[in-house]
């Protein structure tokens, strides 16, 4: 008590309290208060004085300690007594200001999992908002801003269709000038001219056709048609995503084997018609070679780039495995009777014609020789 009042001898502060926040605050000294050494009961009366106050300032909260409680003065405070401080900006909160049941409340992981359904399909909107935004104003871009997935023809420079993840917007570019116009265009008017052909031809009365060369022609129809229809959908839709450009680049190569197939198919009815043991063989062999060239054309890397001089190779032999019937047939008629009659100059055409595109593809004719100049022109010349 008589350090105590040793502090107290020089100045003594007033406290008290803001009614607002409940902070304690301090005057600046107001009086001074000297010991009186010969008034013998001053001790006394300021020890009375002090031990009222600070019983007083016990029932209040303080942000701040007053200056006469000292670190030394915790061993004279009573255990759970003292002044009892309201949390600051960089304190944590008091036991008494945080409510004992969120105390003792353990975190439970279960209790968040309830709006990760919610989040997921905010998420799905804002991805599927953006995707319509970005397709209704896309632009044409160059060969390094594509993805990996799209950069197959590194010839073609610009005029290129970014991804768009929607069939709707995909089908709407085939009115807009880029690098696959001319393929989408040719492909689609091929394909519906072949149909208006076939519907003719297969309408016709039994009398003018036979069911039999129906059935034949048929199959050549069918062949013309699907190739020409799958790529016009695989040039549409290729931009669309991995997944769907994969999916129906194998199906264009589908596409041409069966066009490859339907061609032979013809020739080899009419040209061994009289022998139907050899029309029976080339027709077995054809489908096995062509069922062959569709299994692999499904493989999922015969559509990478590095494969184009492969898928060039195997649909050059496929389609050079109709010179042995039409040499035999030669060997065995006559070739002046072989040209002729039986039409072999036509498949000679036909051929070389299969040939010449596969090359065309494989060395990516004329854009090698002009890299950028011909980025939109060059499908529709191709194609031609």
């Amino acid at each position: 008590m008589d350090r105590i009042m040793d502090q107290m001898e020089g100045t003594r502060k007033r406290y008290f309290v803001n009614d607002a926040d409940r902070y304690a605050s301090m005057e600046k000294p107001v009086t001074q208060h000297k010991r009186s050494q010969s008034d013998g009961n001053s001790d006394e009366l300021d020890a009375n004085i002090l031990i009222e106050k600070l019983g007083d300032l016990q029932s209040l909260e303080f942000a701040i300690l007053p200056d006469i409680l000292k670190e030394d003065d915790d061993d004279d405070l009573e255990e759970g007594g003292g002044l009892t401080l309201p949390a600051t900006p960089l304190d944590s909160p008091s036991d008494s200001e945080v409510d004992p049941i969120l105390m003792n409340r353990e975190e439970d992981d279960d209790e968040y999992e309830f709006c990760l359904p919610q989040l997921s399909a905010a998420t799905e909107q804002v991805e599927e908002f953006a995707r319509k935004v970005w397709a209704a104003g896309w632009n044409c871009c160059h060969f390094r801003a594509l993805p990996n997935w799209l950069q197959d023809n590194d010839f073609l420079v610009r005029g290129h269709r970014p991804p768009l993840p929607s069939v709707t917007e995909c089908f709407k570019s085939i009115f807009r000038l880029h690098t696959e116009t001319g393929n989408i265009w040719t492909h689609l008017l091929g394909c519906l001219a072949f149909v208006g052909v076939a519907t003719w031809f297969l309408t016709r009365p039994s009398l003018e056709i036979q069911l039999q060369e129906k059935l034949v022609f048929t199959a050549f129809f069918v062949g013309a048609i699907s190739c020409l229809g799958l790529s016009f959908a695989f040039h549409t839709l290729h931009c669309h995503s991995e997944f769907v450009g994969k999916l129906f680049s194998k199906l264009d190569y589908v596409g041409i084997a069966l066009l490859i197939m339907g061609s032979f198919f013809p020739w080899l009815y009419y040209g061994f018609y009289c022998e139907k043991s050899l029309q029976i063989f080339y027709f077995s062999v054809t489908f096995v070679l062509g069922f062959t060239s569709i299994v692999v054309s499904l493989w999922d890397k015969f559509g990478e780039p590095r494969f184009r001089p492969l898928r060039a190779g195997l649909f050059v032999g496929f389609g050079m495995s109709g010179v042995i019937p039409a040499v035999h047939y030669a060997l065995a008629k006559g070739w002046i009777h072989a040209i002729s009659k039986a039409s072999l100059g036509w498949l000679i055409l036909m051929g070389v014609l299969y040939v010449l595109g596969a090359v065309v593809y494989a060395v990516r004719i004329p854009e090698r020789w002009f890299p950028g100049k011909c980025d939109i022109w060059v499908s529709i010349t191709r194609c031609l």
